[in-house]
């Protein structure tokens, strides 16, 4: 398979097969990734038309991205960034998206999550985490990313990204792990107030 970085610079010199083969490649791990982060399908794409345009603009200037698999979902994150920040996002409704299940080393988070049945409950657990601590999970998660390629393209220390990751799945656990208790009382009163069966029997 060709390589990022030889469709980038066949891409500066205006080849547009190159051009649809980046985009084939990407487009759908963009749009997931942004989608989750928005919660918002076509606000996600909007953001992955962006990306892409940013791209060309890059090339016109002759610019090619060292590492471009970092580099654009670096600047889809800025862009959801700068959405976040907007009067426009704070004035919306974002709970549309359930946050599906990844297995990873944290297996009581996981654990917890796959307990989670409603979308409404998945996206309260993910609004209690701030923004790059929301990134850092979609793509560890999400999209299966190495920690060092997420401090790469976060452009953060790789401690910090550790100690983000550790600090949100710890507060995913206990936002979540509050929801099954409740659940379970709930449970609990609702077997309690059933009435006893009257034995037959003597």
């Amino acid at each position: 398979m060709i390589s990022d970085e030889r469709l980038l610079e066949q891409m500066a010199e205006g080849d547009q097969a190159a051009f649809e083969a980046f985009v084939h490649r990407y487009h759908v791990p963009i749009h997931q990734y942004t989608e989750r982060l928005l919660k918002d399908s076509k606000k996600a794409e909007d953001v992955v038309q962006e990306t892409f345009i940013r791209l060309l603009k890059q090339l016109k200037s002759k610019q090619i991205p060292t590492y471009p698999k970092a580099w654009l979902y670096r600047v889809a994150s800025n862009i959801c960034k700068d959405y976040w920040r907007s009067a426009q996002y704070r004035s919306e409704d974002t709970a549309k998206e359930e946050m599906p299940v990844t297995v990873d080393q944290q297996a009581s988070v996981i654990e917890i999550y796959e307990r989670q049945e409603t979308r409404k409950e998945m996206l309260a657990s993910l609004k209690n985490l701030s923004e790059s601590q929301q990134q850092i999970v979609t793509l560890r998660f999400y999209q299966d990313m190495k920690l060092k390629e997420i401090a790469d393209i976060l452009d953060l220390p790789l401690g910090t990204v550790k100690s983000n990751l550790f600090h949100a799945l710890k507060k995913l656990k206990g936002v979540l792990s509050k929801e099954v208790e409740k659940e379970a009382g709930n449970n609990e009163g609702t077997t309690q107030s059933r009435p006893r069966a009257v034995s037959t029997r003597r």
